[in-house]
């Protein structure tokens, strides 16, 4: 039998290997590569260039392994979930790259976890999907985008999937996507992953805060990935406009800092001192595992990073696997 106690990365994606074929602009594809990797072509130009470990499952267990990881939680890469194109064109897609994310749980042994994607741009299709994930291809939860065609997750529009979410006892992993601000950097794209990220997935938490979404649905399960972005240094500043302006202690119901520890984020920020800070901003409990793993922008020593910063016993073993037990709603 696979061994499936211990660490667990809650954060790290699918790309499946091929894709049916379709003349729909936005509709991604498949090309070879050097060293047996293969291009992501979307709209004819290579999007990005992954690694086997994307959709070869003995690749990715071996891997786990040398990381030593016991299991995985696995997740589409962001670009594949499609809400610019018309939901009655990504469904289909989406349900491609949710089966295919089905077929490596099902080959791993017990290791992998499936996370799907979700049509988010048409809640009635989202919400379909999200009950074939649980019901029929027996997902342990989802992965959203930080926005939804511009509208930041905090929006009052999409409180029912939230809802949804809660009743169906899915997991939440909230992933940025095509971020705001990129007009503001200068330089190659790459920055998108390196600075517009952060401040796109710190923001998305703020409008959880804000919105009080937590409150009205305490039983859900949600996850900032990339340790939160910049939320960690947002929140003084917003606790102290609560605190300061009649006008926000009206309108967001709980302290921002208690309404951040309703939720989790993930470790992946590559720096042992600011994951100390993370550690005493959101607390041990609410902190789990991620690797952004397999692609190249990724934690290569996962466990190491927390042990570099936690000594042995129960806060760096919940950071390691029981928070993200608790998270995906697996038992112990």
């Amino acid at each position: 039998m696979a061994q499936t106690a211990g660490p667990i990365d809650a954060h790290a994606h699918v790309v499946p290997g091929a894709f049916p074929a379709s003349d729909l602009p936005g509709w991604p594809s498949m090309a070879p590569a050097e060293g047996g990797q293969r291009h992501v072509m979307i709209d004819g130009k290579p999007y990005r260039t992954v690694a086997a470990r994307c959709w070869d499952v003995p690749l990715r267990l071996a891997d786990l392994d040398s990381k030593g990881l016991a299991r995985q939680a696995i997740s589409p890469m962001p670009e594949l979930f499609s809400y610019w194109m018309p939901a009655e064109a990504a469904v289909p897609l989406l349900r491609h790259v949710n089966d295919c994310t089905a077929e490596m749980v099902a080959a791993s042994g017990g290791r992998l976890i499936g996370l799907a994607a979700l049509p988010m741009q048409d809640l009635d299709t989202a919400l379909a999907e999200m009950r074939r994930a649980k019901e029929q291809l027996g997902f342990a939860g989802v992965e959203i985008g930080s926005n939804i065609n511009g509208t930041v997750i905090g929006d009052a529009s999409l409180h029912p999937f939230f809802a949804a979410a809660e009743q169906l006892g899915m997991a939440v992993l909230v992933h940025p996507v095509r971020p705001a601000g990129m007009d503001r950097l200068v330089g190659p794209k790459n920055l998108q992953q390196a600075l517009g990220y952060p401040s796109e997935i710190g923001l998305a938490a703020a409008s959880v805060i804000t919105s009080n979404l937590m409150l009205r649905h305490p039983a859900l399960r949600l996850c900032f990935s990339h340790g939160g972005g910049t939320l960690a240094s947002l929140l003084p500043r917003l606790e102290q406009a609560w605190h300061t302006f009649g006008a926000l202690r009206d309108s967001i119901e709980e302290a921002p800092s208690a309404q951040a520890r309703r939720f989790y984020v993930d470790a992946l920020v590559f720096d042992a001192p600011m994951l100390r800070h993370l550690l005493g901003v959101m607390g041990a409990e609410r902190i789990l595992l991620g690797t952004d793993d397999p692609f190249a922008f990724r934690e290569n020593d996962p466990v190491g990073r927390i042990a570099e910063v936690l000594e042995p016993g129960a806060a760096r073993e919940a950071v390691l696997r029981d928070n993200a037990l608790s998270f995906l709603g697996l038992p112990a």
